[in-house]
């Protein structure tokens, strides 16, 4: 209801309604809390101005959510409000900033996993680097409270100023995470007679200067694409391939803050796993800080709103030595539901992308997929994208076939049983396209094997393939393949595989599980594809004379089965 109000609103309205909304929604919170404990909260004033008069019915929704609030347990009742906040915001500042914050079922189990890894909480100096209302740090003082029930009020208190900090870019976020420390702590602070301390600094954690004295840093990082200042990006190029993306800044970062033999306990996308653009930040947590335990979070829906990346949690080690790293599956549905898959090891080579078990039959097929070195390029291909973007040249395209016009190879024409069909039957799809004489290009002469460049885990398969037959190639003399396909195409006249048994390997069940085990986003990378583990080439014979003779499905399953159960090198 709150976000559907704020909708309403004009744009540049939005995010100081969101800050005068929730002002009063905590207001509510604490007023019932007062009611219900029968003890006064004193909570820091809001330093920024709120700009925003709330009408009398949003003023109402902001105390009914408060009151309601109040009857949850206080990181509920944190998280509820907190994230009540960002799903108000305007979606432009909600993506510049990442503001996803994090349920506390999965805030539980990673500060669970920073257990596994070594973290005490007695001892331990914790940062949040993106603290945003305060999903880690309050949690976190519960623990640290817990853990010293001898201390006095006064002493927890200024246990908290030496053990406990945060970093925030929002202001408003960052005086929630204020406020539900004061909220949480409102009976020492009454005993002490004094304030909490100030653990939250506003500014931009990337710009801070960092030393390496947390044991603990821990945190669900902004994510998404950033340009960065050319000093930015000169401090962080140990980390940086190409694009760089928020969250593995944050990583790099996290590794700079942790002291040695400190942990780093996040929540990210799982995209780092394999992507190329992570290749260098692969690389620097193999070196510095190898992961101790990976959680995949098995269902997307209900965990972050708005998110379609894949989320997982993870807890690296700074200076660890890079033993078997543990596998769970994690499902959430009011608590953590925690199943072991198994374990992985880390590639020899530091930037490849990590093989890791996604169910838990799959830890014996990652010990033979670690066995087998064959690759496409060994098979004799390489993958690309097809080159039409098609909005870019929406003035070429044609109803029918005539002189310098090429058949359009959309995503559609491979079928989902993974056969290949010449059509144009979504939105905006022509079948033909006007080439001109610079468009040569665009052209497609070569036999291939298209792929989908897009598909979800939810799918009943990732790899969906089919053969751009020769026949059609001849036909046409081209075709023109649009970028929602990859093409594996062979780099010579004479492929050591066919583009049959190419076909027949990516549309496989097994091959599937495979690229599963590697794979980390939405996306069917290129770099993911050449990096996927394959049988050598003198195991195939057999094989190929199935696809030639056109032998059941089954049949070519079973034999690829028999290839990978024995990491057929």
């Amino acid at each position: 209801m709150a976000r559907a109000w704020s909708e309403q609103l004009k744009a540049d309205r939005r995010q100081p309604a969101a800050w005068a909304f929730i002002a009063r929604a905590v207001d509510a919170y604490v007023s019932a809390s007062v009611e219900i404990t029968g003890r006064d909260i004193a909570i820091t004033p809001l330093s920024m101005p709120l700009s925003y008069i709330l009408d009398t019915s949003a003023a109402e929704l902001a105390c009914t959510l408060g009151r309601a609030a109040a009857s949850f347990p206080i990181e509920e009742a944190c998280y509820q409000l907190s994230a009540c906040y960002t799903a108000m915001l305007p979606q432009d500042v909600r993506s510049a900033w990442g503001a996803y914050y994090t349920p506390p079922a999965l805030t539980d189990r990673l500060m669970t996993l920073g257990v596994e890894a070594g973290v005490d909480w007695q001892t331990a100096r914790v940062l949040d680097p993106a603290c945003g209302g305060g999903a880690f740090l309050l949690p976190v003082a519960l623990k640290m409270r817990e853990a010293l029930p001898h201390l006095r009020a006064a002493e927890i208190l200024d246990h908290f100023e030496g053990h406990l900090r945060g970093f925030e870019i929002d202001p408003f976020a960052a005086w929630l995470t204020q406020v539900w420390l004061e909220i949480a702590f409102a009976a020492e602070l009454q005993a002490a007679d004094q304030a909490f301390p100030k653990v939250v600094t506003v500014c931009n954690s990337l710009e801070q200067r960092a030393c390496g004295q947390f044991d603990l840093v821990i945190g669900n990082p902004p994510y998404g694409r950033v340009k960065l200042a050319g000093t930015l990006r000169t401090q962080y190029a140990r980390s940086l391939y190409g694009h760089a993306n928020l969250y593995g800044l944050f990583t790099d970062l996290a590794l700079r803050w942790a002291k040695q033999g400190g942990v780093i306990a996040y929540v990210t996308p799982t995209s780092f796993l394999a992507g190329e653009y992570f290749k260098a930040l692969r690389g620097l947590l193999v070196r510095e800080a190898p992961p101790v335990a990976m959680d995949f979070v098995t269902a997307r829906r209900g965990i972050f709103e708005d998110v379609l990346q894949e989320t997982m949690l993870s807890t690296y080690r700074k200076g660890g030595k890079g033993s078997a790293t543990a596998v769970h599956f994690l499902s959430v549905n009011g608590t953590a539901e925690v199943t072991h898959v198994g374990h992985f090891a880390l590639p020899g080579e530091p930037t490849a992308p990590w093989l890791a078990p996604r169910r838990p039959a799959d830890d014996d097929l990652v010990a033979g997929l670690n066995k087998m070195p064959t690759r496409l390029a060994d098979w004799g291909y390489k993958v690309s994208t097809g080159p039409l973007v098609w909005n870019r040249f929406k003035k070429q395209f044609r109803a029918r076939s005539g002189k310098d016009v090429y058949p359009v190879i959309w995503a559609e024409a491979v079928t989902p049983d993974g056969q290949f069909e010449f059509r144009a039957q979504k939105r905006n799809h022509l079948p033909y396209f006007k080439t001109e004489a610079v468009d040569g290009w665009l052209k497609v002469s070569q036999s291939c094997v298209l792929l989908q460049r897009t598909t979800a885990k939810e799918q009943a398969r990732r790899l969906i393939a089919a053969e751009l037959p020769e026949a059609f190639i001849r036909t046409h003399g081209s075709v023109i393949v649009e970028n929602h396909l990859n093409m594996i195409r062979p780099v010579r006249a004479k492929a050591a595989v066919s583009p049959g048994v190419v076909a027949a390997v990516m549309n496989s069940r097994i091959v599937d599980r495979a690229f599963r085990c590697i794979n980390g986003s939405v996306a069917v990378s290129a770099f993911e594809l050449e990096a996927l583990p394959l049988p050598s080439v003198d195991k195939l014979k057999k094989l190929e004379k199935l696809v030639k003779t056109g032998a059941s499905a089954s049949a070519i399953e079973a034999e690829l089965e028999c290839l990978y159960a024995g990491g057929a090198a």
